[in-house]
């Protein structure tokens, strides 16, 4: 009974000190740029790091998609480029923006169509294992 009851206590630590963990990092003004038909979509959102330790995403799932990827666009001789990366750093105490031109989610092979001023469930990936549920809203490729 005695180790019952150890093994509660310290599972329901576990999931304190990892909501702690996760509770550091925010998520402002989620947004899921879409394109017409079957095009990608794009998110864009501001995460920030409240706590004393760096964090990583590696990824994103959401069941509105088959596959979420996060790439980074670039500009090299005049030539844009988008590139996957397999994990971004959120350092203690900072704000990484995922924004048109640089770091966003790639959203592809949408499940269903979507209308502008849906509500997106999407569900970021950390690399130590802990996730964030996140809504995004639908708005029009040219939004702010």
């Amino acid at each position: 009974m005695m180790q019952r009851i150890g093994r509660q206590l310290a599972a329901a630590l576990l999931l304190l000190t990892a909501n702690a963990a996760m509770a550091q990092v925010q998520v402002q003004n989620a947004q899921l740029r879409l394109l017409p038909g079957d095009l990608p979509a794009a998110g864009y959102f501001t995460l920030t790091n409240t706590g004393a330790e760096p964090v990583a995403l590696n990824g994103a799932q959401s069941d509105m998609f088959g596959q979420i990827m996060i790439h980074r666009s670039t500009q090299e001789n005049g030539l844009a480029r988008m590139q996957h990366i397999d994990q971004v750093r959120i350092p203690a105490s900072g704000i990484l923006a995922f924004a048109p031109g640089g770091y966003h989610l790639m959203l592809m092979q949408r499940q269903k169509p979507l209308a502008l001023g849906d509500q997106i469930a999407i569900t970021l990936q950390f690399a130590d294992g802990q996730t964030l549920p996140v809504t995004f809203t639908a708005v029009p490729p040219g939004a702010n």
